[in-house]
């Protein structure tokens, strides 16, 4: 395995004169590459497509008079930046999407809320701000737009219209949403056909764009983990605990060993949560209304367990920088683990009478397929890229917490249909109520926070979600505001690959596809 000297070096060694080694920090685990703008195309190559890194996100920071972007990649060294800078007047940047097509939509994004250009893209505009709700040129995350202020001259164009690509004779397009019925959020999907089979699908969000990084500027850091916590309920622990992370990262401090374990405690319970409401979705997209039932009930005693336990059922108000807002008893907590036990094993039941109903496994399986290849080359994460043979998790590949001394296996499937993503549900259900057991067994004594003083700089925090990979990117000044904000979010990621699923099947296959991803609409837009 080459550690991040030995890859800093080679990068050097292969651009000479193009490519600068920055740092390294002091466990070996992140490196930074400055290089120009033209070689960032070569550099992200070699990274994503020889060395089999991740591409995490974009960051893009308006620096004094200059553009800071850097593309976060991890892999097995750890986590590496490619950092690039130009003047304020030059906007134009090189895009990676021809060769790293997962930076496709963080460049979008980034076109959309700076005003940055990314030649040889071959789709710009009408992503974040749409072109039919939001005016022209508006940029909100530049430094000289207020946040505090509504937008005045908002005004919709009449005149926009859906994008084509599919011209047959008789081809149209059929919208769904955004506006739906129940408390489903907004999101609108084109979906293009000739026929029932969907050809072509687009989706398009951010109907509830919050613009929670350009509020978070300016604030305490301390507010900051309120923002973090509550734009996604369903993963509001993992975010609160990234965020958590690069906070502890500026403060150089040390977690208690209890914080360490309960966090491991705490994220699997959310995650043993998150997944069991997933299931009811994906019964319920199929028309089983019985054993929609029965998951939803088990979803249901989850979130009544977590809001015994830690005081609210999405847990919010637990983690902190530092290590967690409150303690909780050790024999609680092994109360809880034989809770989620009992739930487990129903749970189990559930999953072996799906598995004897024909009708449903004819809903899922060879349907909404995503290759390894599609799967890697979209960025796609979490148990959504796992069921498409992608093993990597967070946990494991850069370990946090308490999860260096936890023994589990990653579930992987390889079929990446609906019926993958489901028992990759189910398998990481069961993994859940074991890292459960193992974090409350032997809980150490001793207090659940130490104090943080974060210093003057930026950093990273990370934390393998529910739905996949999440990355929290901060910056402070010397008063501990917040100069920016990054949110790299797993939905974000998987949204992007989610027509490759859709498209080739039927229109009544969709709704079933969508339900196996389990992504999150608030996750997205936020």
């Amino acid at each position: 395995m080459k550690d991040m000297q030995a890859l800093c070096e080679q990068a050097r060694q292969l651009w000479p004169s193009e490519v600068q080694a920055l740092r390294i920090d002091e466990a070996g685990r992140l490196g930074e590459l400055r290089c120009a703008p033209q070689t960032l195309p070569e550099l992200a190559d070699w990274l994503f497509n020889e060395l089999s890194y991740q591409f995490a996100g974009l960051i893009v920071e308006e620096a004094g008079r200059h553009w800071e972007l850097r593309y976060l990649f991890y892999g097995q060294a750890g986590r590496l930046y490619l950092l690039s800078e130009q003047p304020l007047a030059e906007r134009s940047f090189p895009s990676l999407s021809t060769r790293v097509h997962a930076a496709d939509w963080q460049e979008r994004e980034a076109e959309d809320l700076f005003g940055l250009v990314f030649s040889g893209h071959p789709r710009l505009g009408d992503f974040v701000l749409h072109d039919d709700l939001w005016p022209e040129g508006l940029e909100p995350m530049r430094r000289s737009f207020t946040g505090t202020r509504p937008v005045s001259d908002r005004q919709a164009r009449t005149d926009w219209r859906p994008r084509r690509i599919v011209q047959a004779p008789g081809a149209f397009v059929m919208p769904i949403g955004p506006i739906y019925g129940g408390a489903t959020e907004s999101a609108h999907f084109l979906l293009e056909t000739v026929g029932e089979e969907v050809i072509r699908a687009f989706p398009r969000l951010f109907y509830q764009y919050r613009g929670v990084e350009k509020r978070a500027e300016g604030a305490p850091f301390s507010q900051g983990l309120l923002l973090a916590e509550r734009f996604a309920a369903r993963s509001a622990f993992a975010h609160a605990l990234a965020y958590s992370r690069a906070i502890e990262a500026l403060s150089a401090v040390e977690l208690p060993p209890r914080a360490r374990q309960l966090r491991v405690f705490f994220a699997e319970l959310e995650r043993f949560r998150h997944h069991l409401g997933t299931i009811e979705g994906i019964c319920t997209s199929t028309g089983l209304a019985v054993a929609a039932s029965q998951a939803a009930l088990l979803e249901e005693e989850a979130l009544r367990l977590s809001g015994a336990l830690a005081g609210h059922r999405y847990l919010f108000g637990l983690a902190a920088p530092g290590g967690l807002a409150h303690d909780v008893p050790a024999a609680a907590c092994r109360e809880a683990v034989s809770q989620a036990q009992a739930i487990r094993r129903r749970a189990q039941e559930l999953h072996q009478r799906l598995r004897r109903s024909s009708s449903f496994l004819d809903r899922l399986e060879q349907v909404g397929l995503i290759s390894p290849e599609q799967a890697r080359d979209h960025g796609l994460v979490g148990p959504v890229a796992r069921a498409s043979g992608l093993s990597r998790d967070l946990r494991q590949a850069q370990p946090y917490s308490g999860y260096p001394s936890c023994s589990f296996r990653v579930p992987c499937e390889r079929e990446g249909d609906g019926y993958a993503r489901l028992r990759v549900f189910f398998a990481e259900i069961d993994q859940a109520v074991e890292l459960m057991a193992q974090a409350a067994q032997d809980l150490p004594r001793g207090p659940v926070r130490a104090e943080c003083r974060p210093a003057a700089g930026a950093a990273l925090g990370w934390v393998e979600a529910p739905v996949g990979a999440a990355f929290h990117w901060v910056r402070l000044d010397e008063s501990g505001r917040i100069m920016r904000y990054r949110l790299m979010t797993p939905s974000f990621a998987n949204w992007h690959g989610f027509h490759l699923a859709a498209e080739g099947f039927a229109f009544q296959d969709f709704p079933i596809i969508l339900a196996t991803f389990g992504l999150s609409v608030a996750e997205n837009d936020r």
